[in-house]
C-alpha cells in the first residue's frame, strides 16, 4: 500500500507530463481475444447504492450497451469506505474487460480521505469513457431568508463559524462541492455530515443552512418552495434550472465543482477492448431514448476520447488535492 503522500508526488509527475493514466490504459498484452470481446456477462461493479444518481445513469446507459453488443452489462452494487471497496476490487480484477468500475469524482477523495488504500489510485485504473457530468446545486433553508449567494456569503462573514452545510458524508460529491466554495468566498464555515441525504431534509427543516444537491431532486423541491436555490456548481448553467446562475455568475469562479461518472478498467486491459467500449458507449449516449432519460436525471453530456477522459481524470485528482489542501483537509482513517 502507498502513502498518500507517495500517490500526490506520483500524480503530480502525471500533470508535470509523464501521463500514466495514458500509459495504464495503452499498456497490456494484445494477445488476448479482444476482436470477439465480449462473449459473456460484463460485471459493471458500482460504488453507490441502487437508486443512486450515479447508479441510475449507468444503468440506463449500460442497458443500451448490452443490447448493442448482444451481452448483458449487470450493474454490481459494492458500497462502503468511501468508494473504496469497490474499487479495490476492480483493481484487483482480471484486465479482460469484464470487471469494469463505474468511476466518479469519489476516487480522487479517496486519495485525500485515506492515508493508505489496498491498491494505487493512480496506476490501478484505465480510464475508459466520460458518461455524464452531474450538477449540483446550493440549496439553502427557506427560513434564512437567503434571495443570492451573495447574502449567503455576507452572512457567513458577519457571524464566523455560525452557518453550517450538510453532506452525504466526508468526501461525497456535496461535502467537496461545498468544501470549494467555502474556500472560494474565505468563509468560516461548519460540516455537518450525515449518511447519505438526510442532510436534505435538515434543510427543508431549518436546523441546517445550505446543502449541495444534484440538479434533479432539487428541481420539485424548489417548486414545491421547500428549498431555496442560490447556485450550481458547474461553469456553465443546468438545463434544468436555466435560471440559476453559476458559482462563477455569482462572484465565485473558483468555487465551480463538476462530479462526473465514468468508466475504468483494471489497468492493462487490452486498448483495444478500451477503444471498442468507448465506441459503444458513445453510440448509446446518442440514442435519442437515452437522451431523454439522462436529460430527466440532469445528466449531462460532455463528450470525450480515452486519452481526453484519461487527462480529465488526471486534471480532477490534481484539482481535488490543491483543494484538500487548501481546506486543510485531512484523512479520517
Amino acid at each position: 500500500m502507498r502513502s498518500i503522500r507517495a500517490l500526490r508526488h506520483a500524480l503530480f509527475c502525471v500533470v508535470a507530463g509523464s501521463s500514466l493514466l495514458a500509459a495504464a490504459a495503452a499498456a497490456g498484452a494484445q494477445t488476448l481475444p479482444t476482436q470477439t470481446w465480449p462473449t459473456h456477462v460484463v460485471k459493471v461493479i458500482s460504488p453507490f447504492t441502487a437508486g443512486n444518481a450515479g447508479d441510475t445513469v449507468a444503468r440506463i446507459v449500460f442497458e443500451q450497451v448490452g443490447q448493442q453488443l448482444g451481452q448483458a452489462f449487470v450493474i454490481e452494487n459494492r458500497p462502503g469506505a468511501g468508494g473504496t471497496l469497490a474499487a479495490d476490487f476492480v483493481a484487483k480484477a482480471d484486465p479482460d474487460g469484464y470487471t469494469l468500475l463505474l468511476s466518479s469524482a469519489s476516487l480522487s477523495s479517496q486519495v485525500v480521505f485515506h492515508k493508505t488504500l489496498p491498491y494505487d489510485a493512480i496506476r490501478a485504473f484505465a480510464p475508459v469513457s466520460l458518461i455524464s457530468v452531474q450538477p449540483t446545486v446550493l440549496v439553502a433553508a427557506p427560513k434564512d431568508g437567503f434571495k443570492t449567494l451573495a447574502e449567503l456569503v455576507a452572512a457567513a462573514k458577519a457571524k464566523p463559524g455560525t452557518l453550517t452545510f450538510a453532506s452525504a458524508g466526508v468526501g461525497s460529491a456535496s461535502h467537496m462541492a461545498a468544501e470549494r466554495f467555502r474556500v472560494a468566498a474565505k468563509i468560516d464555515i461548519r460540516h455537518i455530515p450525515f449518511r447519505g441525504a438526510e442532510g436534505l431534509a435538515e434543510v427543508m427543516a431549518g436546523r441546517i443552512d445550505f446543502y449541495n444537491v444534484p440538479v434533479a431532486p432539487a428541481v420539485p423541491l424548489l417548486n414545491a418552495g421547500k428549498v431555496t436555490v442560490l447556485a450550481v456548481s458547474t461553469a456553465k448553467r443546468a438545463k434544468l434550472l436555466p435560471n440559476v446562475p453559476t458559482m462563477a455568475e455569482s462572484g465565485y469562479p473558483d468555487a465551480a465543482y463538476v462530479f462526473w461518472g465514468g468508466i475504468a478498467a483494471p489497468a492493462k486491459t487490452p486498448r483495444a477492448i478500451i477503444d471498442k467500449l468507448h465506441g459503444e458507449i458513445q453510440k448509446a449516449l446518442a440514442v435519442p431514448s437515452v437522451k431523454e432519460k439522462l436529460a430527466k436525471l440532469g445528466a449531462e453530456e460532455e463528450p470525450l476520447s480515452v486519452d481526453q477522459f484519461t487527462k480529465f481524470v488526471s486534471d480532477d485528482m490534481a484539482g481535488t488535492l490543491k483543494l484538500a489542501k487548501d481546506a486543510h483537509l485531512e484523512p479520517t482513517d
